[in-house]
């Protein structure tokens, strides 16, 4: 099957792979698109994890603004100043900031997560315990986890694509950009609402 240069930069823009990675994958493929595409995301994402050591100095504020009721302010950051400038990352920054109006997280990851909050709920959980004894650290592990995903926002479901999370999303950016990138903080206010 022929490989066409529209197939290689094709696949090139949506997997953040060079052009000769691009034209590989396609070759080694057969010149199926859909598995050359998932086996890119695989070494870009491989490669993203690789760069979540990277230090992010750099980076912007944005914000989003909901029918004058809601409003997000997001700091994402990455590792240059020259990926802090383009569209793409603006981009990222703005649907996260939507993100956090939309979805109302507490914390940017399972870190961020006060102790005291965590053992809170682990002893409201032990309460009411009524499993097996020898399964109950990984069940309650489980329920802690499911008890805070909905307020962490690497954990949560990406508005625009939920059959991704959003950390699974910065990951797709990391892997286009080639720069860690990592959300530093946010903000959510809402008109009426005090924390």
């Amino acid at each position: 099957m022929a490989i066409t240069i529209e197939e290689i930069k094709k696949l090139k823009e949506l997997s953040g792979v060079g052009l000769t990675d691009a034209k590989k994958a396609l070759v080694e493929a057969e010149g199926d698109f859909d598995k050359a595409l998932e086996a890119m995301r695989k070494k870009g994402l491989t490669k993203a994890e690789k760069r979540g050591d990277r230090e992010t100095r750099e980076g912007l504020v944005d914000s989003y603004i909901h029918d004058g009721r809601i409003g997000a302010i997001v700091e994402i950051n990455c590792e240059t100043s020259f990926v802090a400038k383009t569209d793409e990352f603006k981009d990222l920054a703005h649907k996260i900031a939507m993100q956090v109006a939309s979805m109302n997280p507490l914390y940017v990851s399972e870190a961020d997560i006060p102790a005291a909050d965590r053992e809170a709920k682990m002893k409201e959980l032990e309460a009411n315990f009524k499993g097996p004894e020898n399964m109950k650290e990984q069940i309650l592990g489980g329920q802690i986890k499911k008890a805070f995903s909905d307020k962490v926002l690497l954990n949560q479901p990406y508005i625009l694509d939920d059959s991704k999370t959003v950390e699974q999303f910065i990951k797709d950016c990391i892997a286009k950009t080639g720069e860690n990138i990592t959300i530093r903080q946010f903000k959510r206010i809402e008109l009426g609402v005090t924390e």
